[in-house]
């Protein structure tokens, strides 16, 4: 009998709400345009007020057509792009963006958290430095190989 009512009286876990800068999700995807300028940082914000030039736009609409084509409860088509300066906008969220790294296009699915980030912060350009790992030049022993 405590077992069941431990069970009954026992808190539902509740998921943290996402809201960017007081605004939830719902109606974060419902703004306009210069509504979010206002919400960003003063970078983002200079970079809006100046204009999206072709390129950008040119993104959001390949995003705008690989979102329309996917099938219900599927993930988009990867969109590949060399615009690491792009900032992500909430009309980006749920799509899949191969960002290039200058090697290869590293794929960024686009959650809510990333809104108001750029696209570059998610592709790293380089390979992160693991020290403590012997390589050529680390002991005497590795500075002569034979060749035969």
């Amino acid at each position: 009998m405590d077992a069941a009512v431990a069970d009954a009286t026992h808190k539902r876990r509740t998921f943290r709400k996402f809201t960017y800068r007081g605004v939830d999700l719902e109606q974060l995807l419902d703004v306009s345009s210069e509504d979010f300028m206002q919400m960003v940082t003063c970078r983002a914000r200079r970079k809006f007020k100046r204009g999206l030039k072709r390129k950008p736009m040119g993104l959001i609409k390949k995003l705008r057509i690989a979102k329309q084509n996917t099938p219900e409860l599927e993930k988009p088509a990867c969109v590949k792009t060399h615009l690491r300066s792009m900032i992500i906008v909430p009309e980006m969220i749920g799509s899949i963006v191969g960002v290039y790294n200058g090697k290869q296009f590293t794929q960024v699915e686009i959650k809510p958290d990333m809104v108001g980030y750029y696209l570059g912060e998610f592709s790293i350009t380089y390979k992160p430095v693991r020290h403590g790992r012997p390589g050529m030049g680390a002991t005497h022993s590795s500075r002569f190989i034979p060749l035969k």
